[in-house]
């Protein structure tokens, strides 16, 4: 089996990450709109599910119509990288009017499907045998892409909010144009079948795919509101200990950032122990996190800072085991729907997740906050033990 070219995964791997730094560019410019424009304090919570809704909305409408498949996915990388950035910089003119804000956030979430997705697709067609290998490279870059406009913000403390908001929508356009160029369609690459809304039934019909999907779910129901009140949790603690002076910007791109640690570990030793088990020890330390969260609000600022990054390795570390387990499972003939189906259930229940914190961090306190992700990784650890003991049975 020939090799690719040595450029071609490098290639995808920046190409995702500046694509999908648009996803929380909203987000790390969120405080100087609240404060220029009085927007409330939960606009955080329905700035990030807009985001969320678009993505939804826009992998739906990419797979019902087969885009994909009907058109070579560098093209539609690039032209989705364009009018993502471009979504991503009218945020400038929708400033403070919530209402336009939400908007021009959904379209880039509407775009970044076929930015991620994508991008996937493209490395199928080029990696067979290392496909795993590669897919959790290409998660790494989104966490990366993800982290990075917190990461302009923590070092350019000074610079305008709409410099930063222009930076991100640059690097975006940057990353699709490299994809053109240097990418062409792989060998491997071929036409799905079509999207089958019916197959709903059908899909979770299958034990082993049902078991796999259900842990994806309490993987997503923890996993972007972790993200997305990273830093609310970082102020939190800031004002809880008078002695902690923290960039939280920086400390945000950080935390958020580790986790492409523990997807490119996780594949590496998802080779040797297999994604299932791999999948399951790190949703389970994740959810202990979870679970030990408040105990670290009298903790040092080191130990407090040292446990957000391992928390922020684990939390997403299983990410791209759960989705090969739902490649690997998925009814061969309904393949594409069935993985359509079962990202669009997972991003849907980050919405009912951030939301649910972002009312609750009034009535609770930040402390306390992160108690409510507890039942994500319960039940997906509940949901993926049966495949974590089959695949440690089946390497005795």
């Amino acid at each position: 089996m020939k090799q690719p070219p040595y450029r071609i995964l490098p290639a995808i791997i920046v190409s995702q990450f500046a694509g999908t730094s648009l996803w929380f560019a909203g987000n790390a410019v969120l405080p100087d709109l609240q404060r220029r424009g009085g927007l409330a304090d939960d606009t955080l919570g329905h700035v990030t599910a807009a985001v969320q809704f678009g993505f939804i909305g826009g992998t739906l409408a990419f797979a019902f119509f087969a885009i994909s498949d009907r058109y070579s996915p560098r093209k539609i990388f690039f032209l989705c990288s364009v009018l993502g950035a471009l979504c991503n910089a009218l945020v400038y003119f929708a400033g403070a009017n919530l209402g336009l804000l939400l908007a021009v956030r959904f379209g880039t979430g509407f775009f970044l499907a076929g930015i991620y997705p994508v991008g996937m697709k493209i490395a199928s067609g080029w990696y067979r045998r290392d496909l795993g290998k590669a897919l959790g490279f290409l998660v790494g870059a989104l966490v990366l892409g993800t982290a990075f406009p917190h990461l302009i913000r923590g070092l350019g403390r000074e610079l305008p909010w709409e410099t930063v908001l222009l930076t991100v929508s640059i690097i975006a356009l940057a990353g699709g144009a490299m994809m053109f160029a240097l990418v062409p369609d792989g060998p491997y690459l071929h036409t799905g079948p079509g999207f089958d809304p019916t197959a709903l039934r059908a899909v979770f019909s299958s034990r082993t795919f049902r078991a796999s999907s259900f842990g994806y779910f309490g993987h997503m129901w923890e996993l972007y509101a972790f993200w997305a009140f990273v830093p609310s949790l970082l102020a939190a603690y800031a004002a809880h200990k008078a002695e902690a002076q923290f960039n939280i910007p920086l400390l945000s791109f950080g935390v958020i950032a580790a986790g492409s640690l523990g997807c490119v570990v996780g594949g590496l030793f998802s080779l040797r122990y297999g994604s299932a088990r791999v999948a399951f020890l790190q949703l389970l330390a994740s959810g202990i996190c979870c679970l030990l969260s408040p105990l670290l609000f009298d903790a040092s600022a080191p130990l407090f800072i040292a446990f957000l990054l391992f928390w922020g390795v684990v939390v997403v570390g299983d990410s791209p085991q759960f989705s090969a387990l739902n490649a690997r499972y998925a009814p061969s003939e309904l393949v594409g729907s069935a993985l359509t189906i079962s990202n669009c259930v997972g991003f849907a229940i980050t919405i009912v997740s951030i939301q649910l914190l972002n009312y609750a961090m009034e009535i609770v306190g930040t402390q306390y906050l992160f108690l409510l992700l507890i039942p994500g990784p319960v039940l997906g650890l509940l949901a993926a033990k049966p495949l974590a003991c089959e695949g440690a049975i089946n390497r005795i």
